[in-house]
């Protein structure tokens, strides 16, 4: 996956992200290999996760970077519709109820979300 983010890098402009509004779409380097990912703000706050569906691995987005439902209220999954709570990734309704998405950890800062120092850990 080419433009692979790796630690402490830069995601995004936090402008870029609307409550509850488009995500921005990036790949994180995983002990696997470049990832799908995506960074949303929900509630005030930035999260991102592995784009991944927990119940198949497709990606969650319906269009590029379109991962809440119409109410801005859950991630919703385009292929089987599963929905994700923003804050936690835990799956609320769908096939993949008890599980949830695969969390990275960001922090904004300075005008920007930025991925953490740490490396992605990825439970499958």
């Amino acid at each position: 996956m080419s433009n692979t983010l790796d630690r402490g890098a830069c995601v995004c402009a936090s402008a870029a992200l609307v409550d509850g509004g488009p995500g921005v779409r990036f790949a994180v380097a995983t002990p696997a290999g470049g990832e799908a990912a995506f960074a949303i703000r929900y509630r005030g706050q930035v999260y991102a996760y592995l784009n991944r569906c927990a119940h198949r691995l497709v990606e969650l987005d319906w269009e590029p970077g379109q991962f809440f439902d119409a109410e801005g209220r859950h991630l919703i999954c385009a292929t089987h519709g599963a929905l994700y709570q923003p804050a936690t990734g835990a799956c609320l309704d769908g096939p993949c109820r008890g599980a949830g998405l695969v969390p990275i950890t960001v922090a904004e800062r300075d005008g920007a979300v930025w991925l953490a120092e740490t490396p992605v850990t990825v439970v499958k």
